[in-house]
């Protein structure tokens, strides 16, 4: 597998899921065969067909023996509903792919049974609580062994996801990525249990602290540390514009890919044009946005830009070289009342254990050395 391949079929399904829920691919359509996408994305035949995979399992497309993948005629969560031997075939696959992880990690079929008992156990005893005992918790969800991320993209919080599948099978950890802010706000209106965040403040010289304050005023939270890593310069192979720091941007030769409002590196960015001077009317491409650090990296690899900001780890993945421009602290902003649930106590042992450290020191710019600690806040 080439380097960045494990993360790429991420990045196809989330373009096709797109692509899908926009509309632009309709019920029926066909999906491109798998060896034109994989030529269109520059990855393998086999990466293409993982991404394809995912969306099969989320019930978005379907396979068809001699007539490609194409677009699930109905989209369960998307307003509208599958029929029941739809509902129930899903419900039976989901069922043995927990099976089946649970094989792997060494458990017979009774442990998986009893597991699965307790879970259903537990999500009952949440259900038959009162309403508000239900809102003061912050998602019983935590509780029964899933957890909702919603936050900034990193690629260690897609291998934290892996990791812990493969530790706790029981315990699942959804990602929307969706910026630092709206991480944090989705926090606050009760849809995620889990916040991935890196704001800087330039009032306070600050990471996260003042703007989970704002966001959450009534909230006892806990700042986990998932990693420092090194922001910088994305930029093709041995930097042919000489690129070394914000103010390069400026130039007109630049094509810069940028990330959407609200995520913390486009924070990050905006504070450093601030102090070097530089108008974002300055730089041709601000307005050209994308949602991860890979796909800004993918800008940048397919020539649609000059120059991308994000993270070293992304930039590797695609073979590019990078301009190290500063470190930041990237922490996951949980609430207290769900600190001590089963399923954020297997996070945080994946978060503190040495294989994650080491898997992330793997993918490169990255500083574990404060990995684990942590900042209650009142």
């Amino acid at each position: 597998m080439a380097a960045g391949e494990s993360f790429v079929y991420l990045e196809i399904a989330e373009a096709v899921r797109r692509l899908i829920l926009s509309g632009e691919l309709q019920p029926a359509d066909h999906l491109p065969p798998v060896r034109a996408m994989a030529e269109r994305w520059g990855c393998t035949p086999n990466t293409v067909s993982r991404a394809y995979s995912v969306l099969t399992r989320e019930g978005l497309v379907s396979a068809h023996r001699g007539g490609g993948t194409r677009v699930a005629s109905f989209q369960a969560g998307y307003g509208q509903s599958k029929p029941l031997e739809w509902q129930w075939a899903d419900l039976v696959n989901r069922a043995e792919a927990y099976l089946l992880d649970a094989l792997k990690q060494g458990h017979n079929a009774a442990h998986a049974e009893a597991a699965l008992a307790a879970a259903i156990a537990r999500w009952d005893e949440l259900r038959r609580r009162p309403a508000g005992e239900q809102a003061g918790a912050a998602s019983g969800s935590a509780k029964v062994g899933m957890l909702r991320f919603s936050g900034s993209h990193d690629l260690s919080v897609e291998l934290l996801a892996r990791s812990l599948s493969e530790q706790t099978p029981v315990v699942t950890l959804t990602t929307e990525f969706i910026g630092s802010l709206g991480g944090l706000m989705a926090l606050a209106r009760g849809e995620a249990d889990i916040a991935g965040s890196h704001l800087w403040d330039e009032n306070t010289g600050t990471y996260n602290i003042p703007f989970v304050q704002r966001v959450l005023p009534n909230r006892r939270v806990v700042l986990l540390n998932l990693v420092q890593r090194i922001q910088g310069l994305i930029v093709p192979p041995g930097n042919p514009q000489r690129l070394e720091s914000v103010a390069d941007l400026a130039s007109p030769e630049v094509v810069f890919a940028n990330r959407q409002p609200g995520s913390g590196t486009r924070v990050w960015l905006d504070v450093q044009l601030k102090t070097a001077g530089v108008s974002s009317e300055q730089i041709p491409g601000y307005d050209q946005e994308e949602s991860t650090h890979l796909g800004v990296a993918r800008a940048v690899a397919e020539g649609r830009a000059t120059v991308g900001l994000g993270i070293s780890a992304a930039g590797n993945a695609y073979g590019l070289d990078f301009v190290p421009l500063g470190k930041e602290r990237y922490d996951l902003v949980i609430p207290l009342d769900v600190w001590d649930s089963p399923a954020v106590e297997a996070l945080r042992r994946v978060v503190v254990s040495e294989a994650f450290r080491q898997s992330m020191l793997a993918l490169g710019g990255y500083d574990v050395s404060d990995t684990g600690t942590e900042i209650p806040l009142d």
